[in-house]
């Protein structure tokens, strides 16, 4: 695919907008995995379940989310966006429906860890790639922050809507509703997911467009360096936010003796989400490399800023609080839109789904080791110092590693 001037056959009729909100549609739906938090609390005493049981099924999920996009971003090269966004909803759906037929931890680990995660998986990896390619390489960024900003927005209204219908029907009840729902919305979007025709050249939106560099093979990009750092910088970023923000409405209520659990969920949603919009179209313009500097670096001083909030403090306020929390979502989200569109300039477009799968790796085993390993620690010190300078640490070196990061050799020059 290249970008060079072309008028569109008559014949082919641009989808791409239709195809990118059909994608965000796909990650609103699949952000049900933030609904786990109400669930979990709302969890009936007489299941017998503990508080290690109740966070089991969340963190089979998202490993298995991880995970899943590998093989799944291949089959979606393979056979298409819309069968592997059928798969994903169908497993989305039949997870949290025979989860919803159990009280055992056993259950869900398998409904909505197994079964949903792997779901979620196919739907996302599905999501982005058909979109992207029906723009220029000049809009790269924005289209693929608009499409993963679905994830992220989700929390805003799965968290109160789960909250509602748990309280008027039950956990069992609620999680059924969801599986039929979100099995139902993902499937049915799915069919939208259309990518370009074969031949098909992208007409440029302006004159900066460059040309994308060639197709590499995953076997092929394994064998780079830059895909290494690309780990490291993503393992990195999500792990020093996923950190954070995993332990912030008790970090808040520690530090600050503020009880804002919903409010900071809700805000560090609407962060995340417009972070991931924000950072693709700046980057559009200005480059990958120099947001994701940027991105590193301001979320290294948001995080020293917080942990130096305590009671009393002017910074201990809500506004302040809640602030400070769209910030660290926003610098989170950045990530989730700048990492897929790197993946294309440096890798190309053919086999997207499957060398971006192998780099959101970083993002599953990164974040979520951290994030376990800075609740050990605390478990065993009663102190968030170590999640703090463990993270500002890492967001430091991933700015240097950025610096030096180049385009693979055989590559036409990208950003």
């Amino acid at each position: 695919m290249t970008d060079a001037p072309f008028v569109p056959r008559a014949s082919v009729r641009h989808r791409g907008w239709i195809v990118t909100f059909a994608g965000t549609g796909i990650n609103l739906a699949l952000g049900v995995l933030y609904a786990w938090s109400v669930v979990s609390k709302k969890i009936p005493a007489e299941w017998g379940w503990t508080e290690a049981d109740k966070s089991l099924p969340y963190s089979i999920a998202c490993l298995v989310f991880a995970l899943t996009m590998v093989p799944a971003g291949r089959m979606q090269d393979r056979l298409g966006p819309r069968v592997v966004a059928s798969i994903g909803g169908a497993l989305v759906g039949t997870g949290m429906i025979l989860a919803s037929l159990t009280t055992s931890v056993v259950g869900y680990v398998v409904g909505f860890g197994v079964l949903a995660g792997a779901g979620i998986g196919f739907g996302y990896a599905s999501a982005t790639p058909p979109a992207v390619k029906w723009f220029p390489s000049s809009r790269t960024g924005l289209i693929a922050g608009i499409v993963v900003a679905g994830f992220g927005l989700a929390s805003v209204y799965v968290a109160p809507l789960a909250n509602s219908l748990i309280a008027a029907n039950g956990v069992p009840s609620t999680v059924l509703a969801f599986g039929i729902a979100f099995l139902i919305v993902v499937v049915g979007l799915a069919q939208l997911l259309t990518p370009p025709p074969p031949g098909f050249v992208v007409e440029p939106s302006s004159a900066r467009a460059r040309p994308t560099s060639p197709d590499v093979e995953p076997a092929k990009m394994l064998r780079t360096w830059q895909f290494y750092a690309m780990w490291f910088m993503y393992a990195s970023g999500a792990g020093a936010g996923l950190m954070i923000i995993s332990k912030l409405a008790k970090l808040v209520e520690v530090q600050a003796g503020l009880a804002l659990g919903f409010m900071l969920v809700a805000v560090l949603a609407l962060g995340n989400g417009g972070g991931r919009i924000v950072a693709g179209v700046v980057s559009d313009r200005f480059g990958r490399k120099a947001q994701l500097v940027v991105c590193f670096l301001v979320q290294a001083a948001l995080v020293a800023t917080l942990s130096q909030v305590s009671e009393g403090a002017p910074l201990a306020s809500t506004w302040a609080m809640a602030l400070l929390c769209a910030a660290i979502g926003a610098n989170y989200g950045a990530h989730l839109s700048l990492f897929p569109a790197m993946t294309k300039d440096y890798f190309g477009m053919k086999h997207f789904g499957a060398n971006y799968g192998l780099v959101f790796t970083a993002w599953g085993l990164g974040g979520f080791s951290l994030s376990l390993l800075a609740g050990a620690v605390f478990d065993r010190t009663q102190s968030f110092a170590f999640a703090y300078n463990c993270s500002i640490a890492l967001l430091l070196a991933a700015a240097l590693v950025t610096v030096f990061l180049r385009p693979p050799k055989d590559s036409s020059r990208t950003r």
